[in-house]
């Protein structure tokens, strides 16, 4: 892969407006050395102005940073909201911010269901998806990048696998790939597949960047995606066995609840940046293999 096609570069960390003055106080210490580039969703922070406004523009100002969108519900059968998708723009372009993802679901109809849910696996979603992100892209004039995402139950209808409806969409759409590691796992575990499997069916050059989290356990066969826990050893494994295949991209940790102390949540960061640097300068095996990228 070429580092082109990554619009920032090595582990990154979302900023939550909680930890805002530690993180704050941490990067004036500079003890937040780790991290390479952050993430927030710009629903929480668009008009914000104030002490608010100012803490985060000095942030803006030391780091990279990439939105992570939670409303912009691309599967949802009412009328895309361009005006919401403006004010993305006009966000991104006053602070700099180098990308916008989103989750590959719907979160919304007449009014907001506070919660992403599965898209049909069906052609006629792909094309319905697939036009609506064209249009976003069209709005942005830049390309977005879409999330595989976690689901419990599979919308009725489906004609497609996940992997085949994810790889349809992103090919119809012509944008990136968001690769949420800890999805891959939590799906995999709901689902019955094998991840690695799983993961080695990705198209390598959509691949933007990477999150990484941690989940719950409801049950022996059902993981719940918190973002609430520390990663365990087998999404690790995944993370691992993906900078072998793709070579190292971009991977940011993503704490949304239960959010430790900053320097526990540097000790992931770390985790991350050693991975990176043990595949660093090692070809990937997609690569190898010819596997068109």
């Amino acid at each position: 892969m070429t580092k082109q096609q990554y619009s920032v570069s090595g582990a990154g960390l979302g900023l939550r407006r909680e930890k805002l003055d530690e993180m704050l106080s941490a990067m004036q210490e500079d003890k937040l050395s780790p991290v390479n580039f952050m993430e927030v969703a710009p629903e929480n922070w668009i008009h914000v102005g104030g002490t608010f406004g100012k803490k985060f523009r000095q942030f803006t100002e030391q780091y990279d940073f990439i939105c992570h969108g939670l409303s912009l519900s691309i599967g949802s059968p009412a009328p895309l909201d361009e005006d919401f998708v403006r004010d993305v723009g006009e966000f991104m372009k006053t602070h700099g911010i180098k990308h916008y993802s989103e989750h590959l679901t719907y979160c919304s109809d007449d009014g907001h269901l506070y919660d992403l849910l599965p898209i049909p696996f069906t052609e006629e979603a792909v094309h319905y998806v697939a036009e609506r992100i064209r249009r976003v892209q069209d709005i942005l004039q830049q390309e977005i990048s879409m999330e595989n995402a976690s689901y419990y139950t599979p919308a009725p209808g489906k004609e497609m696998e996940e992997i085949e409806f994810l790889n349809a969409v992103l090919d119809e759409a012509d944008c990136g790939l968001l690769l949420d590691v800890n999805n891959i796992y939590v799906n995999s575990v709901n689902h019955l597949y094998d991840p690695i499997e799983f993961l080695k069916q990705l198209p390598a050059k959509r691949i933007r960047y990477a999150h990484i989290a941690g989940h719950y356990d409801e049950a022996e066969d059902l993981i719940v995606d918190t973002h609430g826990a520390d990663i365990i050893d087998p999404v690790w494994d995944i993370l691992d066995k993906a900078y072998e295949h793709f070579g190292v991209f971009p991977t940011l940790l993503e704490r949304d609840f239960n959010i430790p102390a900053v320097p526990e949540l540097l000790g992931e960061v770390k985790q991350i940046a050693e991975a990176q640097e043990k595949w660093q300068n090692t070809q990937p095996c997609a690569a190898n293999k010819s596997v068109q990228a």
